[in-house]
Formats: C-alpha cells, structure tokens, sequence
C-alpha cells in the first residue's frame, strides 16, 4: 500500500476490526452489486469510499426525477440526460476513488446471464426491486458457494440477512419453505420510501461486508435484522438452514433454470407479454392501490388496464400482463415489478 492510500484509510484502518491486514484483504476483493437503485447505490457509495478493490454494478433501468429523492449517486442532470443507472454510477463512484476499479453494466439479470455476469466476484450484495431476481441470485450464490447479502427497504421498513451457502439459511429457506402467499406485493412506487431507511438497510449491508471482505466471518451476527424508522422498531431474528430447502439442500436451482421467472415473449407490434405462473391478483385491490397513483386505470372483472406514458399496461387476474408500448423485456419487468410487485 502506497503512502497515498495509507492516507485515504488511516482512518479506517485504526479501527481494530479492519486494520492494515483487513485493509490490504479490501482492496484485493472483488464483489457485484445487482440493483443500483437506493439501497444500489448507497451501498455502492460506501464500499468504493471503503476501498474495495472492484466493483460491478448491474442495473436494468435509467435515472428518474423521482429517484433522486433517496437514491443518492444521481443528480438532476443524470434525470434530464435519461442516463442508465449503471453508467451514472459508474462516473461518480469513479470520481469518489480513483484507486477503485467500477464497472457499470446495463443489463437485466436473468436465468440466461446471471452465471455469466456474477462470475469472478468473492460477494454478491442486493440493490435490486423484486424477489424473482433475489431469488436468481441465491441459485447462482449456493450453486457457487458464495456469499450474498439479501436487503430490501419499503416505505419506513427494511430489513437484511447474510446468506453463507453450506453455513447458514438460504433465501429459500426463509421464503419457499414456508407458504409464502402469492398475491400483490407493496412497492416504492404504491407505498413509498423514506431515504432514512434506504440509508439505514444499505449500511447495515455494506458493514456485513466489510466483515467478510476484510477477512473477520466471525463477527457476522447470522442473524435476518428488520427495522421501522418511523416507528424506532428494530428485530433481529435467527433463521434455521430448511433440511428440505430445494436450494441448498437439494441443489434445485429453479430460478436459475428458467423455471421460475415470468416468460417474457413479443406479442405484436411493440407489445410485450409477462405469463407469471401460479399467482391470483385481487384486481379490484390492485385498483384502489393504483388509481391515485396513475392515469386512467380501468378494471373489470377479467382485466385492469392502467397508462404510465408512453406505455400502457394491461393486467389479468391469473398474474399475466401485456405491455404496450415497448419491445424490451426489461421494460416490461421493470414496470411490472414497480406497480404489481414480484
């Protein structure tokens, strides 16, 4: 380590957790950040500024007015210029430290590149905004044996767990092997997000990770932490490893398979089709959570049909939609994620 960037750590590295050691052990490692919305991109902030040695960002989707709110690497003029997130990341955490390598990938994350984007990295984190991509990268995370940081924030709530393949529970174990309910999932975009809590998940993330990058697994404390920070209600609960968790248990990647996900195929001109499996949608709850959001929402007792310019989204009561307005699956999951939830 040069004098330069024995200076740009001092501080860090006078913490007995880190030290010189754990240090040199950052700025060697290599992690991917799948998501660079709020939680994406605080938690991207803090880890360049940490000094860690790589860092891929993949993200689907472009800066908005609305995210600068809380997502805290973009400015108006990222939102004017419509940039990707990725890209926009990439330029500011590169001006934050030079010393650090920043790769920003435009990209959706699915079953056919997953393995592919997340190869060469020691950790995963989660920035992302539905449970079909989580769920993705805890197959690729266990088939791997890599760790993975799980984190999710939702109007003044959040919560993160670290997933250790063969050490610890697994997402599916969390999520699958209970009766996870299908059905309509709150979203930033129905709900909203404080930044406050944003900031909170996304530290308590990036310190999860300074403890296995820096070489310390000792000090991870296993356990899923939840926290409300408008009602100053914090939990932190254990979570037993499923003896029959399809993932770690039984090797079945489904969601790496494809098996899982919404197939997402072409349907005419600039129209996209999203066929989710086994799920019922309350059409008329899916309407009183939209109509004060979007513009002309209609619903029957077959269909809600709802606009977010330039689109138009049409929505069945068996979980299948077609978007009108595009041809790129991207969009259509992403839209579909914000307003239906994963």
């Amino acid at each position: 380590m040069n004098d330069s960037l024995q200076e740009k750590y001092s501080r860090q590295m006078l913490f007995a957790g880190i030290g010189p050691e754990g240090q040199q052990r950052l700025l060697a490692s290599r992690i991917a950040i799948v998501g660079c919305g709020a939680i994406g991109a605080a938690g991207a902030n803090l880890l360049v500024r940490a000094g860690v040695g790589y860092i891929k960002i993949i993200d689907r989707d472009f800066v908005e007015p609305s995210n600068l709110q809380r997502q805290i690497l973009f400015d108006e003029s990222d939102a004017l210029n419509v940039l990707p997130k990725a890209i926009a990341a990439q330029r500011k955490l590169r001006s934050i430290n030079s010393s650090v390598a920043v790769e920003g990938l435009v990209a959706d994350l699915s079953p056919r590149n997953a393995e592919a984007l997340l190869d060469g990295v020691d950790l995963l984190l989660d920035g992302t905004d539905n449970f079909e991509t989580r769920f993705l990268i805890n197959d690729v995370a266990v088939k791997s044996g890599r760790p993975w940081i799980y984190a999710a924030a939702v109007a003044s709530y959040g919560l993160t767990m670290t997933i250790r393949p063969g050490a610890t529970a697994c997402l599916a174990c969390l999520l699958e092997s209970g009766a996870l309910a299908q059905g309509l999932e709150e979203t930033c975009d129905t709900i909203g997000v404080l930044g406050p809590v944003v900031n909170l998940i996304a530290s308590l993330e990036v310190a999860e990770a300074l403890k296995i990058l820096s070489g310390h697994p000792e000090a991870l404390h296993g356990r899923l932490f939840s926290c409300d920070v408008w009602t100053g209600r914090m939990q932190s609960i254990g979570v037993a490893r499923h003896p029959e968790c399809r993932a770690c248990s039984q090797s079945e990647f489904i969601y790496l398979a494809g098996e899982v996900q919404p197939r997402i195929t072409l349907c005419g001109r600039d129209s996209v089709q999203i066929h989710e499996r086994a799920r019922a949608l309350d059409l008329g709850a899916l309407h009183a959570r939209l109509k004060p959001l979007l513009e002309d929402v209609r619903q029957n007792d077959f269909l809600l049909r709802f606009r977010v310019a330039p689109y138009e989204m049409t929505v069945f009561a068996d979980g299948r939609a077609v978007l009108k307005g595009t041809k790129d699956p991207a969009v259509a999951r992403s839209l579909y994620a914000r307003y239906i939830g994963a």
